[in-house]
């Protein structure tokens, strides 16, 4: 079966599954890791609301994270890049309320969120991981509203071949990035998050084929 959308023309297996639709059903073209990047490749989840339209989703690069982190982190190494559409100021699907204009934080908060929810420190119990995970997990969401704060740095990316500016931060459990494409609506917000494989010598390109991503 071969259907298009504006990330391009995709050949998709039978058994790939409701997965791959929420991709498909998308009205922005997705970003994962330029051709550099040689290793696997795997869809994650597409944020689709009730009514069909795709809010964000996330494609994953490199192995796939076991949750816990040993005390030798870098022993695991992957990349999850997100992708959120440029959206303003609009009124939910439902009517019953207003939603905020999308942004790079949107996209920094997703990728925080992210790599905590692959973040189990093997030092913690299972009991306590609920109450940690729920600390941390306000915390990335008070960092991503601050991105010009200290815990942020800036660095450059290729999107496209073009030089882009992130931010970016660093933790005990991986590393966090934010940028944007451009302005308008055509543009996207860029989050990623990862493991053991260094944020410095990424690259950013439109996903032309979803195929090349196991279901």
């Amino acid at each position: 079966m071969e259907t298009k959308s504006r990330a391009g023309v995709h050949a998709v297996s039978a058994d790939a599954g409701e997965k791959v639709d929420g991709y498909l059903m998308a009205d922005f073209p997705w970003y994962g890791l330029d051709e550099a990047f040689t290793g696997p490749r795997r869809l994650m989840h597409a944020g689709v609301t009730p009514q069909g339209t795709v809010e964000h989703g996330s494609l994953a690069h490199g192995e796939e994270p076991t949750i816990r982190v040993e005390t030798v982190p870098d022993a695991e190494r992957f990349t999850v890049v997100v992708t959120v559409p440029c959206r303003p100021v609009r009124r939910s699907e439902d009517g019953t309320g207003v939603l905020e204009a999308t942004s790079v934080s949107s996209a920094a908060w997703l990728a925080g969120s992210g790599l905590l929810n692959c973040t189990w420190p093997v030092q913690m119990e299972r009991a306590l991981r609920q109450d940690w995970l729920e600390q941390q997990t306000m915390l990335a969401w008070e960092l991503a509203d601050d991105l010009t704060g200290e815990a942020w740095s800036e660095l450059t990316l290729p999107v496209d071949g073009v030089p882009t500016p992130f931010r970016y931060r660093e933790s005990e459990y991986g590393w966090v990035l934010a940028g944007s494409t451009g302005d308008g609506a055509d543009g996207v917000h860029i989050g990623a998050y990862g493991r053991g494989m260094s944020a410095y010598g990424l690259g950013f390109a439109v996903v032309k084929d979803l195929s090349a991503y196991e279901g």
